[in-house]
């Protein structure tokens, strides 16, 4: 029933983000004489590059015609053994573009990229989207073309693929490794490609069998991030260029590309950062502690968690038109649903790995005397951990009955619970988010800092100006009749506050009027030549993400703010996003996210240690999706987690902040 709810309801929840990704391609306009040749010697890509994404232009040039142009070194199509992957067009949809709407959210909306948006919205190159701009959507299909290959004796050989049967324990990286192609092609030969099975049949490209490369367990094996170069390769591996060229034949010929696996001396911390198996989910993917690569056979024992979460489902009865509409209006029903989702892919995930888990779902129906009548019925004797129930009052109670049997319970997304000796508060707290925040910024030298508040922030402005000895304050005017705060300054208020150079100015306040106010301001007096402007706040609120306040603004400004979690952004090849879009059809919101990381955390944590509270000390930093975890133990208490990401917004995306 719970199953049913879930899959017919989560189209009621969508979590927006803008999002703008870096462009592989600029425009050309052709001039009269200009050729084919001359246009890719200009750019330095090949003809059939260019040709690959103006098919027109094989009828020949025209003048004053547009062309689009892969930026040098960016792969359009991918000969691999002989095969090609792209993207056809089968038709065009007219889409009239809606206010708040990007191409980050019209590229989830259609399944199609924002620079495949582009390319048939030349116009998107040179302006912003705008409502009421009307564009051709392209609806594409893959396709795999078979080219005819060489041999030694010059015959061609019609079959570009082959067939392989996945061996035990290879995952999809192993597999593009020994074939030579990145893990996205690999996926592109097998769609739908998901978790590997051992004896699993599946497309590989034709290769000679010398050709096929061997996976040395000596050696660490690192896929190659978006955007990355030598030089990044070489601050994470310690490798020059031709050092790496060395331990990787072909590469000096191809280059680096995005997905290639590269082999490269053994590195444990360089494994945990980016471990690419591709055989499990998204939670592979740890920085500090790699808790999966600790798992072995006689750990996958037996463990039992149970989740308790409101979902009312004796309110909701899914066969009537209503049940809709009532899951939109119940907030707290919504958050269960999502949040539940991405625990079942985490479980669904870890059991395909091997792990036996007995999980016991309750139903704490949002109601006290239902939830007691739970703990009364039920035995939970045997029960490793408790993840919920949801409302501080329910979990209180909960972690208090179970208290005497040292069962621990987890609070996955309120900040103010109870923090007993068995309870694990997996929210950080506003403290440790403004600490996080402060501390940021301290670091950084040679710095004017500005607070700039409204009169009900007062005492937080003069928290931070007394952590930043230094610092100048703006407070918003007040109205002349009423004495009121009016939530505006001027902009002579904070010129008067900046200097030349590096300036970050805090903004306190959960008004959204005055955050428009302010920054339409500092937006205007950024110069990079004379000063840059950094806008910042010690905790954001909802307020900064209302309709009034310019998205635009707050990227130019490079917005940095502190967060329990980050944003899975579009360009990140994330295979939790994929399984649970293929899963639901939507892209999942912050609460589905939370549930996924929450979940594998807490029976990651049981499968690697003991029990929980061992766990803290066995595994002291574990990242997943969008969360981390780094539990302390209060003094007198429970334990709290106080891994706190910094953000920013660059380019309309919102990023970590690397430190």
């Amino acid at each position: 029933m719970k199953k049913i709810i879930v899959t017919a309801f989560l189209a009621l929840s969508f979590l927006s983000c803008s999002s703008m990704q870096g462009q592989d391609y600029s425009t050309h306009k052709v001039t009269s004489g200009e050729t084919l040749e001359s246009i890719s010697k200009q750019y330095k890509v090949s003809v059939s590059a260019i040709l690959g994404l103006n098919p027109d232009a094989r009828k020949g040039l025209k003048s004053n015609t547009v062309l689009i142009i892969p930026k040098e070194g960016t792969l359009i199509s991918s000969p691999v053994g002989g095969v090609t992957v792209v993207n056809e067009v089968e038709k065009f949809i007219t889409h009239k573009v809606k206010r708040k709407e990007t191409l980050y959210s019209l590229s989830k909306t259609y399944n199609v990229s924002q620079a495949e948006i582009k390319k048939y919205n030349t116009s998107l190159y040179a302006n912003n989207l705008r409502k009421g701009d009307e564009l051709q959507i392209p609806v594409l299909k893959k396709i795999v073309k078979n080219e005819t290959v060489k041999t030694d004796n010059s015959s061609t050989k019609s079959e570009a693929t082959n067939t392989y049967v996945v061996q035990p324990k290879e995952g999809k990286w192993r597999i593009a490794y020994k074939f030579g192609i990145t893990v996205k092609e690999l996926e592109d030969l097998n769609p739908g490609l998901e978790v590997l099975q051992p004896g699993e049949t599946i497309t590989i490209p034709n290769v000679k069998t010398e050709a096929i490369k061997k996976v040395d367990e000596k050696y660490s094996y690192y896929t190659v991030l978006p955007k990355e170069g030598f030089y990044r390769l070489k601050v994470k591996t310690g490798l020059e260029q031709n050092e790496l060229e060395k331990l990787n034949p072909g590469l000096a010929e191809t280059g680096l590309k995005e997905g290639m696996v590269l082999k490269v001396p053994y590195e444990k911390g360089l494994a945990a950062e980016n471990n690419s198996e591709g055989n499990t989910p998204a939670g592979e993917i740890l920085t500090s502690t790699n808790l999966l690569s600790q798992l072995t056979a006689n750990e996958l024992g037996m463990k039992e968690i149970a989740i308790m979460l409101p979902f009312r489902i004796n309110k909701v009865d899914i066969d009537t038109a209503d049940a809709k509409e009532l899951i939109k209006q119940d907030k707290t029903l919504s958050i269960s649903l999502d949040f539940y989702s991405g625990a079942l892919i985490a479980l669904d995930s870890l059991k395909k790995m091997g792990a036996n888990i007995k999980v016991n779902v309750y139903d704490t129906q949002n109601m006290h005397s239902e939830l007691l009548s739970i703990l009364n019925n039920n035995s939970f004797k045997n029960t490793n951990a408790v993840i919920g129930p949801l409302m501080p009052k329910n979990f209180n109670t909960v972690a208090l009955a179970l208290r005497d049997d040292n069962i621990a319970v987890v609070s996955p997304i309120t900040k103010t619970v109870t923090l007993g000796s068995n309870v694990f508060q997996s929210r950080a707290s506003d403290d440790d988010l403004e600490k996080a925040i402060i501390d940021h910024f301290k670091s950084q030298s040679a710095t004017n800092i500005v607070v700039v508040s409204d009169q009900k922030h007062q005492t937080k402005a003069n928290a931070l100006k007394a952590q930043f000895l230094s610092a100048s304050s703006v407070s918003s005017r007040s109205d002349k009749k009423s004495g009121k705060d009016a939530f505006y300054i001027f902009d002579q208020d904070i010129i008067k506050a900046l200097k030349p150079g590096k300036n970050v100015v805090f903004l306190e306040t959960d008004n959204s009027g005055f955050i428009s106010n302010v920054t339409s301001i500092l937006n205007s007096l950024n110069d990079s030549k004379t000063r840059e402007i950094i806008l910042a706040t010690s905790g954001q609120t909802r307020a900064f993400e209302a309709d009034i306040v310019s998205n635009y603004h707050l990227s130019n400004l490079k917005f940095t703010y502190p967060a329990v979690s980050k944003v899975v952004n579009e360009d990140e090849d994330n295979s939790f996003v994929h399984t649970y879009e293929k899963e639901y059809g939507l892209t999942p919101n912050a609460y589905v996210v939370r549930g996924f990381d929450v979940t594998m955390d807490v029976v990651l944590r049981l499968l690697t240690s003991d029990d929980l509270y061992l766990s803290v000390n066995d595994s002291p930093l574990t990242k997943y999706v969008e969360s981390k975890f780094s539990y302390k133990k209060k003094l007198f208490g429970g334990y709290y987690n106080d891994a706190v990401y910094i953000v920013h917004y660059n380019d309309l995306k919102i990023e970590e902040v690397k430190q």
